[in-house]
């Protein structure tokens, strides 16, 4: 079996004896509705959103609740759309991988095709103009990533890139926020029509940092003649295009050996991964923890999806950042984050393993149940302590989730100022001793450990990706990972930096502990280790 219409049409019996579930529904006449009517669009067609928008669509198919699928653009990588999206007919096979070791499959074509947000294609840029057209338009969706709404660099300088687009208009976008505030031009243009502009992705007050780098573009193109005024107050009027909040939840690993492996028993050719010129590394399958939470601001001017009849929480903008705060500063992302840090220094590249190790465990408990609960946000929808039970006692033990702590550490200059910032702050504010703060100061000291790019047994170590990784690592020059006598001050430039941290961490007493221990990680062999048995 090769994942293809074809197939699912001609062979469903040997699909379902593999044990995959395929779609209820007429996918040739949902594809022939989205083309006449599209009501969804989405941009940033990776894992995350095949396995887990992508099933919300399928759900709604199924259910009989929607009759159009989502039309799924790239804005970064177009070798996705061919070799991901087209080579399979657009169809996903969705992998989830339960913590009982069962594991749940399924044919995911609630996606009718995939598009590459590429306005040097002629083709391509004209198919979006006329999609964007079209008055049955309900949403844009995004998981495109907190960078894929920035338009500037860390010293505040417009990006290159952004620069050229305000200067050369519209119709040679490149930036991703260029392509939207396009692609809105033209809607302005076709009669002003509303719709829902909903950032999925996963950070702080996200559909604000979407509107913001959508409305800086239009303004710009304003200002140099590109567009009329009124356009400026399309984009910013939303009681017609709304940038709705939302707050989503979960863990899409890269693409494991053992599920091709499973998959080539099970019959199924043609799942092995590849990896794209940009070094996106993606699969025909997408493996996936079960659970899975979304919620959203319902601010939709010209309607919406059934998406409540898939699961999702729709409710006011306040809960969804109640909502969004609980998981990013509290309960998930910051115990991701600190595990992460010391997993790479303790040489893990299983999550799941680490969840084996007494004292990452330990680390995460303080930092969650300890150091997070009592300033934890509660949304009232879902509760904190239920949420970090989940987490801890199921998600990150699950031995068949193969996720890997290099992955979580991806950018994680772009993530601190949430994932510990905002703790911080919280103590602050509430008058909190900053002083009871262990595990955070620990997660902070292990990030900037993990920097030197040397394990905690002096091995070499590849630091992943990172905007600043390169600006982060100079400063910490002169610095030798096995002589605490080398350390001279070099973090504190970057503990005293609010765009990191969210505020300047040298005007409290946090930044000397974290000095402290960052020198104790400079111990020699085994120093991350001891340091988390002396502290936790």
């Amino acid at each position: 079996m090769k994942l293809s219409l074809d197939s699912i049409k001609n062979e469903p019996l040997a699909w379902i004896k593999a044990g995959v579930e395929l779609p209820a529904f007429d996918v040739c006449a949902m594809r022939e509705m989205t083309e006449a009517a599209p009501e969804w669009v989405h941009f940033g067609a990776g894992n995350i959103f095949r396995g887990f928008i992508g099933s919300l669509s399928q759900k709604l198919l199924n259910d009989g609740e929607a009759k159009t699928g989502i039309i799924a653009c790239d804005t970064f990588d177009y070798e996705v759309i061919d070799k991901i999206y087209t080579a399979f007919d657009s169809l996903t096979l969705n992998v989830l991988l339960n913590p009982d070791g069962t594991v749940s499959k399924e044919v995911l074509a609630g996606v009718a095709k995939g598009i590459k947000a590429n306005f040097a294609d002629a083709a391509a840029k004209a198919e979006l103009k006329k999609i964007f057209r079209a008055p049955s338009l309900k949403m844009l969706s995004f998981t495109i990533t907190e960078k894929g709404y920035q338009l500037r660099r860390p010293d505040g300088s417009l990006m290159p890139v952004v620069e050229a687009d305000m200067k050369e208009g519209p119709e040679t976008s490149r930036h991703a926020m260029a392509v939207v505030a396009a692609l809105l031009l033209e809607r302005f243009n076709a009669g002003k029509l509303p719709m829902a502009v909903v950032s999925m992705d996963n950070c702080s007050h996200n559909g604000e940092k979407l509107k913001a780098g959508v409305v800086e573009m239009a303004e710009a193109w304003v200002k140099n003649g590109f567009a009329p005024a009124a356009y400026l107050d399309y984009v910013k009027d939303e009681s017609v295009v709304s940038f709705p909040w939302s707050m989503i939840d979960k863990i899409t690993p890269r693409p494991h050996p053992m599920v091709v492996e499973q998959l080539t028993k099970d019959g199924i050719e043609g799942m092995e991964p590849i990896v794209t010129e940009k070094k996106t590394f993606i699969a025909p399958f997408v493996n996936a923890e079960k659970p899975q939470y979304l919620v959203i601001e319902d601010r939709f001017p010209n309607g919406r999806p059934a998406l409540e009849k898939a699961g999702v929480y729709l409710t006011d903008r306040e809960t969804v950042n109640n909502t969004e705060k609980m998981k990013v500063t509290t309960c998930l992302n910051p115990l991701h984050t600190a595990m992460s840090m010391y997993g790479c220094l303790l040489g893990y590249t299983l999550i799941c393993k680490e969840m084996q190790d007494e004292d990452i465990v330990k680390l995460v408990k303080r930092l969650g149940y300890v150091e997070g609960l009592p300033v934890v946000v509660d949304p009232k929808i879902l509760s904190p302590k239920a949420f970090i039970d989940e987490v801890v006692n199921e998600r990150l033990p699950n031995v068949f989730m193969p996720d890997d702590p290099r992955r979580i550490a991806t950018d994680t200059s772009q993530k601190v100022g949430i994932r510990f910032g905002e703790t911080v702050k919280s103590y602050v504010a509430t008058g909190r001793d900053l002083n009871e703060l262990v595990a955070l100061p620990l997660a902070i000291a292990g990030w900037l450990r993990y920097l030197l790019a040397v394990d905690d047994a002096g091995e070499a170590m590849e630091v992943s990706a990172d905007p600043l990784k390169d600006e982060l690592q100079a400063k910490l020059q002169g610095v030798v990972w096995n002589d605490p006598a080398s350390y001279a001050g070099q973090i504190r430039p970057i503990l005293a930096n609010a765009s990191i941290f969210g505020s300047d961490l040298t005007a409290m007493p946090l930044a000397d502990k974290i000095e402290g221990y960052f020198k104790k990680l400079l111990a020699g062999p085994g120093s991350a280790r001891k340091l988390l048995q002396e502290e936790l």
